[in-house]
């Protein structure tokens, strides 16, 4: 595990946080696939400001395995650490450092792999993906995937690597945000009767949304999540220019999370319904807007599709499991490849929280896996 703590350590000192260029990393990263002997190409963002990796060595057949990654971590602003978040602090059963739960340590132990396998023949392709902005809701593979989708062929498996505590994830929900916009008509607060707030339309909406949930909770559920229905959440809620003005316009930022197994549309629609029918009480207004800001698919693949078995396998007997978080599965799997999440840490008691560690145990299972890897792309 040593060359994979050094790795490690040099990942967790880039401070790839979402809102700032990536490319030192990158360029480093790639120094390291081009060392290794890998065939590497650089996918750019939009404004060329961050980019994502995808580099494959081996033979030119279908097959193998591809490795995901993604670069970006979350901030450390307001958030009180007892250890410098940019700096790898070794402790002795656990190392800490911003993203080494989320997910630098699965890129520094994919890393590792890339430098021993570069040495040997292999029978089968060894590829990875590695990506920006997953943080902001899987915006940089998105735009990544035109390209993408070009590259990557057809390998056997697509490894995912956020943190699972190394069980075989085969499922998770998806997501889209919306921006919703509620219309009233200004005038002064005096005369507030004579006019429709837009903040009362926001809140007539919410309370609407809040009894779909309620109706959400009766199915479909799955009963391998925590919280096995679909889910609505409203997450920022603005409006109004000044106390004695009646507000013109508020605007409401939400999101909902649906079963993989259930359309993004059905829920979409039901939202866009309630929007239509709180407009029609209020005729005199503009009608409820609702957009889509951003939006990811869900991951489900079957417990008794034979690459669960070949997974767990790789991670000596792990245990299958569903995990609450988005991740970038569900991308791969809509390309019609097999795709898992299994990576190193625990999501619930060290992601996006100040002294995000990680157990070296974790980190050794994760080696151990790259290793299993390695011997399967020789035979």
């Amino acid at each position: 595990m040593t060359r994979t703590l050094e790795i490690l350590d040099r990942l967790i000192a880039f401070p790839t946080v979402s809102r700032d260029s990536n490319l030192d990393l990158i360029d480093w990263v790639q120094t390291l696939l081009n060392d290794a002997g890998f065939e590497v190409t650089r996918i750019w963002s939009p404004d060329r400001k961050k980019a994502g990796l995808f580099a494959r060595i081996g033979p030119n057949v279908d097959g193998g395995i591809c490795l995901s990654a993604h670069t970006d971590v979350v901030p450390v602003d307001g958030q009180i650490w007892t250890r410098p978040p940019f700096i790898l602090t070794d402790e002795g059963d656990r190392v800490f450092g911003r993203g080494t739960t989320d997910m630098k340590g699965f890129l520094a132990s994919a890393l590792a792999l890339v430098e021993r396998v570069g040495q040997h023949h292999l029978s089968a392709p060894l590829s990875l993906s590695i990506s920006y902005d997953e943080e902001i809701g899987c915006v940089g593979l998105q735009q990544m995937m035109p390209e993408l989708e070009k590259l990557i062929g057809k390998p056997r498996v697509v490894i995912v690597g956020e943190p699972t505590s190394m069980q075989v994830a085969i499922g998770h929900k998806g997501k889209t945000a919306l921006d919703v916009t509620c219309y009233g008509k200004a005038g002064h607060s005096a005369l507030a009767p004579n006019f429709v707030n837009a903040i009362h339309v926001a809140a007539d909406f919410v309370g609407q949304i809040r009894t779909l949930q309620e109706r959400l909770k009766n199915g479909p559920v799955d009963e391998d999540y925590s919280i096995p229905y679909s889910t609505v959440h409203i997450g920022k809620i603005t409006g109004g220019q000044a106390l004695n003005i009646v507000p013109a316009d508020a605007q409401i930022l939400m999101e909902f999370r649906h079963l993989a197994d259930v359309p993004a549309a059905e829920l979409q629609s039901q939202i866009e319904d309630i929007a239509t029918q709180i407009s029609e009480t209020y005729l005199s207004t503009t009608p409820i807007s609702v957009a889509v800001v951003n939006a990811y698919p869900g991951l489900s693949i079957s417990p008794t599709n034979p690459i669960i078995t070949w997974a767990r396998q790789m991670v000596a007997g792990s245990l299958t499991t569903k995990v609450p978080f988005g991740t970038e599965a569900g991308f791969f799997s809509d390309l019609g490849l097999n795709t898992v999440v299994v990576g190193p840490g625990d999501m619930a008691s060290d992601g996006h929280k100040p002294d995000e560690g990680l157990s070296k145990s974790e980190l050794a299972a994760c080696d151990a896996m790259m290793d299993n890897f390695e011997r399967s792309l020789r035979l």
